[in-house]
């Protein structure tokens, strides 16, 4: 990068890190770090889910198949859309009305502490894998800005900057920056696409040939498991918590699913106009426009803003994850500081980085993989907001089910036996069947009565 886009970026991170203390001094509690005193309103809570899901792992995914498939790729933007809808419809108002400190505390509530404990471990498992393909994608990225830097050191150097913007305020620090880039990205993102066209030299695409590499079979699959994973999504759920009001946080997520939608399709078109024999590999189709095509001084912005896109995400998965260590396994104290929420997120960025140097390759893949444990919790949570009857042991017996369906297809299917589909198609009706099955056979076994949410 030339001086004028260095000086850009440095801009754009300036403005997080002053946006980021911004009355941080507030944050004496737990509950001020974990959930923003649950006080947000519509404008910073639609920032904050959309810039939790517009994550540089997604970006560099969707924008590759862009770049293979052309226009036909635009139906993965909509996988969002669906799930983020669906979110909207079935629990956004139900989360703010149980306004917990993790997802995985309503679990114990409704079936007890072991359920709870074990929906907490599956979820942080989950969180662990997501974290670590989050980091890897923003390596991929920097790369390409910085190709003599050794990837171990140049994501040091990339997590030790998200610790800095974040790691002090918690929550109210991720929501101020959350706004600031997402300003930023409602004007970047359709901007890079038109620069993208304007320089484009597109080789025809052979719509055959697109749906062979993107089968409508997959899409359909990873949409069903982004619609019952998403509402489980405890990055999404302590965002949610910190609503000031369940309209505000239905309001939100439905207006966030629309703007998610179609910044991703910025990006794919983006790529779907770059058919193109110098890119050489299709991950790096997105970074590509950004160092080649992008005038001097916006180049610089780009990476600020996918610099800003991983950060909030990053951050925003290991602040659940802590909220979940502290309110399943610690145990709540709000007149506690928050030194120990800040020990616990400093762990779970360093398990996170090691993983993501030593065990990530393929970025969709991997992050569709991480939510087998996510997808197995989806009949308890469903069924405990809306099914009286909904038991422990049905509960118990639908996460076990789905667990083992998962890591089955997984391990006998494979990725290029298309796994997803049989894991979705087949895994999410055994979820629910078990569940109500085991529900109505031991019935007995209900560790709490229903929460009227």
């Amino acid at each position: 990068m030339s001086i004028i886009d260095i000086a850009t970026f440095l801009m754009v991170i300036l403005l997080m890190v002053i946006a980021g203390h911004w009355g941080v001094r507030r944050v004496q509690s737990e509950k001020s770090y974990l959930l923003a005193d649950n006080n947000t309103g519509l404008f910073a809570l639609t920032a904050t889910l959309v810039m939790t899901e517009f994550n540089t792992s997604t970006l560099i995914a969707f924008s590759a198949i862009g770049y293979l498939c052309g226009l036909w790729a635009l139906v993965l933007p909509f996988v969002f859309l669906i799930g983020l809808t669906f979110y909207g419809i079935t629990v956004a108002k139900k989360w703010k009305q149980f306004n917990g400190l993790s997802v995985a505390q309503f679990f114990s509530q409704r079936y007890g502490d072991s359920v709870g404990k074990l929906a907490s471990f599956a979820l942080i498992a989950a969180m662990t894998g997501f974290s670590a393909v989050y980091i890897k994608s923003l390596s991929i990225i920097f790369s390409l800005a910085f190709p003599s830097v050794h990837t171990w050191m140049l994501s040091l150097v990339l997590v030790l900057l998200i610790l800095l913007l974040t790691l002090r305020g918690g929550l109210v620090a991720i929501i101020k920056n959350d706004i600031i880039s997402f300003c930023i990205l409602l004007i970047f993102m359709p901007l890079m696409m038109l620069l993208s066209w304007n320089n484009s030299a597109t080789t025809p695409y052979n719509i055959t040939e697109a749906m062979t590499l993107l089968p409508p079979s997959f899409v359909v699959a990873i949409t069903l498991v982004t619609m019952f994973t998403y509402i489980i999504a405890p990055w999404y759920g302590q965002k949610i918590f910190s609503a000031k009001t369940p309209a505000i946080a239905k309001q939100s997520v439905m207006i966030a699913a629309v703007l998610v939608f179609v910044l991703y399709a910025c990006a794919v078109m983006a790529t779907s106009f770059l058919k193109k024999n110098s890119v050489v590999n299709h991950d790096q189709a997105l970074p590509y426009i950004v160092m080649n095509i992008l005038p001097t001084g916006l180049r610089g912005i780009g990476f600020g803003v996918f610099f800003a896109a991983a950060a909030t995400t990053l951050s925003g998965v290991w602040s659940a994850m802590t909220s979940m260590v502290v309110s399943d396994f610690l145990g709540r104290n709000n007149s506690e500081g928050c030194g120990r929420s800040i020990y616990i997120t400093i762990a779970f960025a360093t398990i996170a980085y090691l993983l993501g140097n030593t065990l990530v390759d393929k970025i969709l893949q991997k992050l569709i993989l991480a939510n087998i444990p996510v997808l197995a919790l989806s009949f308890a949570l469903l069924a405990g907001f809306y099914w009286k009857k909904a038991s422990k042991a049905g509960a118990i017996i639908s996460i076990v089910v789905g667990l083992c369906w998962g890591v089955f297809t997984y391990a006998y299917f494979g990725e290029d036996g298309g796994y997803q589909w049989y894991w979705a198609i087949y895994g999410i009706p055994l979820i629910f069947g078990s569940g109500a099955v085991g529900s109505i056979a031991f019935p007995e076994i209900i560790a709490q009565k229903s929460t009227s949410l």
